[in-house]
């Protein structure tokens, strides 16, 4: 796949994101321009977008006159603009996969990695830069990359999740808790959208953990306790390795996207002990379905 076509299904999804977060109507004229001017493109490349968004239906292509909305806000968060998988984002996939598996050790090399995968050094080390960006591996010396420690046993798992279950519900019922309803609302609607997704893949297992992640540290934030925010940012990354495997289950995506799409619901509605309760249960079903996945996978 082309970096163009790429190019052209990511601002795709920037189109749309904006277009549900400033919640347009439908007949809602998109004018190249301003969207050129908000999104920092030219206008050639807004135009392929809006063709693309007119191809799958959310807009209207008049003759002459441009692209008008077609869909409700609602409707706009089950229409699918995947964005195609690099060479890059494919192998990232893979060596998170066989990591899990166990099928590669602590420590690799760029040699090891380019005779197991068939990539060029290029490739690789691009990868190998992103994966140290996501804080899952550390340069060593030379040439070798090692992967940084993770909940890699039963006992651990259980013990973060007891930890998480303090603290977690506790937050929402301190007095400097304070939502930003913005956040909110748009951690909501991204939920939607993966929540509706048709064709739901462990290619998307990066962005299904950074809307986890990105769910929990934004309720912590809220507490107004930074010391809190900080255990969730610690726990996150000694997680995000493990939880890359449990995208493999469709349904239990939905269910937790369901379960966080409560909590926001109660936290909007200003109803913060409610909210404490369902995170005190839905940490408790996401430790299950954890033990569950570890069981199968023996």
């Amino acid at each position: 796949m082309s970096s163009a076509s790429q190019a052209r299904h990511a601002l795709a999804n920037q189109i749309l994101d904006l277009v549900i977060e400033s919640r347009f109507e439908p007949g809602h004229h998109l004018r190249e321009q301003q969207l050129a001017e908000i999104l920092g493109v030219s206008r050639t490349p807004i135009r392929a977008a809006l063709a693309l968004l007119a191809e799958k239906g959310a807009l209207e292509a008049i003759k002459n006159k441009g692209y008008f909305l077609r869909l409700r806000t609602d409707q706009l968060t089950r229409v699918e603009v995947e964005t195609p998988l690099s060479s890059t984002q494919r192998i990232y996939t893979r060596i998170m996969q066989d990591r899990i598996a166990q099928d590669l050790p602590e420590e690799v090399s760029l040699a090891d990695l380019g005779r197991r995968y068939d990539m060029d050094r290029s490739t690789l080390r691009n990868v190998m830069a992103e994966l140290e960006r996501d804080g899952l591996v550390t340069r060593g010396p030379g040439r070798n990359w090692s992967f940084m420690p993770t909940m890699g046993d039963m006992e651990s798992q259980k013990a973060s999740y007891e930890f998480r279950r303090l603290i977690e519900p506790q937050g929402l019922l301190m007095p400097s808790f304070r939502a930003d309803m913005a956040v909110v609302d748009r951690m909501r609607l991204q939920h939607l959208y993966f929540h509706d997704h048709p064709s739901l893949n462990a290619g998307m297992g990066k962005q299904l953990f950074e809307l986890d992640a990105a769910f929990h540290e934004g309720i912590a934030e809220f507490s107004g306790n930074p010391f809190l925010l900080q255990a969730i940012q610690h726990q996150n990354r000694l997680r995000r390795l493990l939880e890359f495997a449990s995208y493999q289950n469709r349904s239990r995506i939905r269910e937790w996207c369901r379960e966080h799409i409560q909590i926001l619901d109660a936290i909007a509605k200003g109803r913060l002990s409610e909210a404490s309760e369902l995170m005190t249960r839905h940490l408790g079903g996401a430790e299950q379905a954890s033990t569950a996945q570890a069981s199968r996978s023996k």
